[in-house]
C-alpha cells in the first residue's frame, strides 16, 4: 500500500510552477516589450528593432510556450502525485 502525498505539498509545487511562469511573462511582455524598449531599440529582427517585436509578437510566442510548458509539467506532476487523470 503506497501513501499518499501531502495535498500542500502538491498545491505548493503547483503554485511554484504559476509564480514561475507568470514572472517569465511579464519580464518578456512588460520588460522587453515597454522597460528594456529602448534598450533593444538597436537591435534588428525582422525588418523591426527587438523591443517592438517583442511588444508585438515575442510575448504572444513566449505565452504560448509557457501554456504547453504548464501542461507538460502539470501532467509530470499529477503522476508523481498519483492525481492524474484516467
Amino acid at each position: 500500500m503506497s501513501e499518499r502525498p501531502e495535498p500542500s505539498a502538491y498545491w505548493s509545487a503547483n503554485l511554484r510552477i504559476i509564480i514561475v511562469s507568470l514572472i517569465i511573462w511579464a519580464v518578456v511582455s512588460f520588460g522587453f516589450g515597454i522597460l528594456l524598449r529602448p534598450m533593444l531599440s538597436g537591435i534588428e529582427v525582422g525588418g523591426t528593432d527587438l523591443g517592438f517585436w517583442f511588444a508585438q509578437q515575442g510575448s504572444i510566442i513566449v505565452f504560448l510556450g509557457l501554456i504547453f510548458f504548464y501542461a507538460w509539467r502539470m501532467n509530470k506532476l499529477d503522476r508523481e502525485f498519483g492525481v492524474e487523470e484516467d
